[in-house]
């Protein structure tokens, strides 16, 4: 394994890290605005689930990254560094400005850039591109109705509960839900850095004449996604925890099974999905249960720019990167 290899692997894992300090607070915000836990104990209980994710899940996504996002034959060092500096760039700029945007989309985005300024579009594989950002709308629009019913469900059959009753259930509950979210952030977004990390092997001669994913790229993209998870993104959990919908423990339950349940759903047919779109989704749906104005939809409405910019932003910023790589 050359030393330019090992430089990149450590990019990609640093992506990895980011991926979790800026989506850690999707993770906790809703625990920890409903005051469930404490934001030091949240983030040791989502970092803790984030790791052991690929327990429970295959490789389905890390296979669509790797090799059904760009064709894996045209991938070397420099487009594997346009990818993940784009990626990581946008990462840090959302991050700054504490909107809640996708890394996925990101490193989608920064690998789309770096392939069409080395290849041209021939070197896209549309079939994968197009069920992603299909994706990017479907993933936030299920986050909601799920969200919703899952609330219009808790919120009748404990119709006649003291609330008192309901807010000490919800309080137990949510560290379940919380638990499920988490796994379902680490099993779909740590797979992302593995998918990348793997086509980098592949383009290197290091996997043979079959594309796979080893167990040590497994351990170490989860260890990456816990660490960045720990660490937290603080500008962040105040966007999604409280502004755009306040949440009682009863309703933090709702946003994060519903958002759980689509993330293990997609993570089985490999989609990289977005974990913020659809967290976001299913706190606007159960914000909705109570009333409409319940949900700050100007703020909601600034959200959703940032993720339409996601894609176009890194795909740029990777295409400058490439060329900054002396070939």
């Amino acid at each position: 394994m050359t030393f330019g290899v090992l430089l990149l692997i450590a990019l990609a894992l640093t992506f990895d890290f980011l991926n979790g300090f800026h989506d850690s607070a999707n993770s906790i915000a809703t625990v920890v605005s409903t005051r469930v836990l404490s934001p030091r104990i949240a983030i040791v209980w989502a970092a803790f689930f984030n790791f052991i994710a690929f327990l429970f899940f295959g490789l389905h996504v890390a296979n669509t990254i790797g090799k059904g996002i760009i064709d894996i034959t045209i991938v070397d060092k420099q487009v594997i560094f346009g990818a993940l500096i784009g990626a990581c760039s946008w990462n840090l700029i959302t991050w700054f400005f504490g909107l809640p945007t996708s890394s996925s989309h990101a490193l989608i985005g920064g690998m789309i850039g770096a392939a069409m300024v080395k290849a041209g579009p021939k070197s896209l594989v549309w079939s994968g591109i197009l069920k992603t950002v299909t994706f990017i709308f479907v993933s936030p629009i299920a986050g909601l109705i799920l969200g919703l019913l899952f609330g219009i469900a808790v919120y009748w059959i404990f119709r006649r509960s003291a609330p008192l009753k309901v807010d000490h259930i919800f309080r137990k509950g949510q560290l379940i839900s919380a638990a499920l979210y988490s796994l379902g952030h680490g099993g779909n977004d740590a797979q992302k850095t593995m998918g990348i990390i793997a086509s980098l092997l592949f383009s290197a001669g290091l996997l043979g004449s079959k594309f796979y994913i080893p167990f040590w790229v497994v351990i170490v993209c989860h260890t990456a996604i816990a660490l960045g998870t720990m660490f937290g993104g603080w500008r962040i959990v105040k966007t999604m925890g409280q502004k755009v919908a306040k949440l009682k423990p009863v309703d933090g339950f709702c946003a994060e099974a519903g958002a759980a349940v689509m993330l293990f759903t997609s993570s089985a047919f490999g989609i990289p999905v977005s974990t913020t779109h659809t967290i976001t989704g299913a706190i606007m749906g159960i914000g909705s249960v109570r009333r409409i104005s319940a949900v700050r939809w100007g703020v909601a409405g600034r959200i959703v720019w940032a993720w339409l910019l996601t894609v176009p932003c890194t795909a740029a910023i990777s295409a400058l990167a490439y060329f900054l790589v002396p070939k």
